[in-house]
């Protein structure tokens, strides 16, 4: 970005005084950027309240004027595919240059951890970083950020760049092969803006606009409401509601409540050293323990040390933590990368025995209590360390189906409610884009009928943002993971897979990219993303350029006929092909209770027909109905059948 003073623009700007604040473009614009061709690209920045500008670029020469509050905004005529061109905003002293400007496709990719698997981490990375020298696709990286209102800049962007062997490890692998796809396809330049987050839950991604109409999320809303406004009152009435849950969930808790104070006598609880999760403390209790677990230890300090405490550090936790002094709680946080610093009241340390009590809640994976002893201290006022204790001991409280549903603090970073819609998607539904790519949905697999109702506010909420109605969303349905399946059962996963099937049927320009058939059952984080991008990609061609390309073959209709049941498929492209053998494996017909068996498939032209499976009880066909399921039904175009469930008239 360059700035020119009024002297080197003598000629070219009108006169007038030097203004405060010199013009800008938001921090998603910048050197190299690429924008939409086709259609009217809205440019941004901010600039002197009241300021007159000019924005110019190839051809077009617009104006505007700042608001009182120093936003500006414009809308070009739409541009063709071409560059480079210089962007500049000038008002009457200053002209703010972008070099290098590009007009072609961008595509906004958003979502988890496999959203987010960068390229040099993927199988073939290292090969493909070193060839990837290509100044026609380009990349920016909205950074990890949470908001409590959303924002109108991202706080860290990490601006364009060229894709090159410099320059392209880091960026996420699925959006590149997807981009590098259309880039070889149309022949102009492409470039794709990435925005992901591993572990997280859809609703942090949607904004409150889209959570509101769910009314599941209206006192959550409410409180990151009041934390915008006033952090230190939010906090206070987040430790409230948290307070009461567990006052209301926690089996036997008034008597539990006992547990954090000091005069509780604690002499038959396990000793441990908490310096790994506690399903590696060889306690057979815990060793696939989700749920709550207490922790204590004692220390004894002087008088000065008392007064001179300001802070207890624990150290990392896994997942949350409600943190006791004396019987006085002093904090409590989500996160198990978060290390935690409490502050602790005047008066609150005592000369002689003080304790330390820790509440943790592990809702999966694992769980405790698991820094290394260094973290856990009281930081004194003259900025020394006092070491806590390496001896605690713990007691198992419940395990989480004893619990219900954990309550979520609105502004976590993974769990939040809007959390990051507000700063790391807000910011960039200012910048015109082409479409969205969206894959997330592991961590929503607890609850598929919530992800069922989100998914769909998520896509009508960010069109909005956008201001495109139709705004083309390519969805990654998630690909085969966790425990195979020797018989007919349930699936949550399968059932997220379903919700995301479903959402693709029922929404206008919505597509479904299945990738059943490259997952890792033993990798949540399969490497294949090559695979993910090219078919991406081909979805994108068809619902966003509307073009006729191949897709996974998705089922149409059943129907009885005689003694068997036949399933219809649209995108057979020349028909159905069966692999490794002459029946397509993993289709079920289920009865009313759902009591489902697998059933004889054999695949012919665009239809799969299930023999002897048409009886009176049997209401639905299930197909790859498993978390980890063996697929072998593809497409001539070697693109496979994605999993679903369908009823039977």
């Amino acid at each position: 970005m360059k700035r020119f003073s009024a002297l080197a623009l003598a000629g070219t700007l009108w006169c007038g005084p030097a203004l405060a604040e010199a013009p800008r473009f938001t921090n998603l614009f910048g050197d190299h950027a690429v924008l939409q061709r086709g259609e009217p690209v809205r440019l941004s920045g901010r600039a002197d309240p009241g300021a007159a500008l000019r924005v110019e670029i190839a051809d077009q020469s617009l104006t505007t004027t700042a608001d009182a509050n120093g936003r500006w905004s414009v809308m070009t005529r739409p541009m063709s595919a071409g560059g480079p061109y210089t962007l500049s905003v000038s008002d009457r002293s200053t002209r703010t240059v972008l070099s290098d400007v590009m007009v072609g496709e961008v595509w906004f990719c958003a979502g988890q951890s496999n959203m987010g698997l960068k390229l040099q981490d993927a199988t073939n990375g290292g090969n493909e970083v070193r060839d990837s020298e290509n100044p026609r696709l380009r990349f920016t990286d909205i950074g990890r950020d949470v908001a409590a209102r959303p924002l109108e800049e991202a706080k860290a962007v990490s601006g364009w760049a060229l894709a090159s062997p410099k320059s392209i490890g880091p960026a996420s692998a699925a959006c590149y092969f997807m981009a590098k796809a259309l880039q070889a396809h149309f022949g102009v330049t492409v470039g794709f803006i990435s925005s992901t987050w591993g572990g997280t839950q859809t609703q942090a991604w949607i904004g409150e606009n889209g959570l509101r109409p769910l009314k599941t999320y209206d006192d959550a809303l409410d409180r990151l409401a009041l934390y915008a406004k006033d952090p230190q009152a939010g906090e206070a009435r987040q430790a409230r509601y948290f307070e009461d849950w567990w006052a209301a969930h926690e089996p036997d808790a008034k008597a539990k409540a006992a547990w954090a104070r000091p005069d509780f006598d604690d002499a038959g609880w396990k000793p441990v050293r908490p310096t790994r999760v506690w399903e590696r403390l060889g306690d057979p209790e815990l060793a696939s323990f989700n749920g709550a677990v207490w922790y204590r230890a004692d220390f004894t300090l002087t008088k000065a040390q008392a007064e001179g405490a300001a802070r207890i550090a624990l150290g990392l936790i896994d997942d949350s933590d409600t943190t006791f002094v004396n019987g006085v709680r002093v904090g409590g946080i989500e996160g198990r990368t978060t290390r935690r610093a409490y502050a602790l009241p005047k008066g609150l340390l005592v000369a002689g025995r003080n304790v330390v009590a820790v509440r943790v809640l592990d809702s999966g994976g694992s769980g405790g209590l698991y820094d290394t002893d260094d973290q856990r201290y009281l930081a004194m006022a003259d900025g020394s360390k006092l070491p806590l204790p390496e001896a605690w001991r713990y007691r198992v409280s419940a395990p989480l189906d004893a619990l219900g549903d954990v309550p979520v603090t609105p502004w976590d970073p993974t769990k939040g409610t809007g959390s990051l819609y507000n700063g790391m998607v807000a910011p960039v539904t200012a910048y015109t884009v082409k479409g969205v790519a969206w894959y997330q949905g592991e961590s929503n697999v607890y609850d598929p009928p919530a992800f069922g109702r989100l998914l769909p506010a998520l896509i009508h909420q960010w069109r909005a943002a956008f201001g495109a109605l139709d705004l083309p969303f390519v969805l990654a349905q998630l690909p085969n993971y966790g425990p195979v399946s020797d018989r007919p059962g349930a699936s949550k996963t399968a059932e997220v897979r379903e919700q995301q099937r479903r959402t693709a049927q029922t929404l206008n320009r919505v597509g479904l990219t299945s990738i059943i058939d490259i997952g890792d059952r033993y990798d949540i984080h399969p490497g294949q993303k090559t695979v993910v991008g090219a078919r991406l990609a081909l979805t994108a061609r068809r619902v966003a350029y509307a073009e006729t390309v191949a897709q996974s073959p998705s089922p149409v209709t059943v129907t009885r006929s005689g003694d068997d049941l036949v399933v219809r498929f649209r995108d057979t492209a020349d028909g159905l092909r069966t692999y490794s053998g002459d029946t397509a494996i993993g289709f079920e017909v289920c009865d009313g209770d759902r009591r489902c068996r697998y059933a004889t498939a054999v695949a012919k032209g665009d239809h799969v027909t299930l023999a002897s499976a048409n009886r009176p009880e049997i209401r639905a066909i299930r197909y790859a109905w498993s978390d980890s399921p063996f697929v072998n039904l593809f497409n001539s175009e070697d693109l496979p059948a994605g999993p679903f469930e369908i009823t039977v008239d």
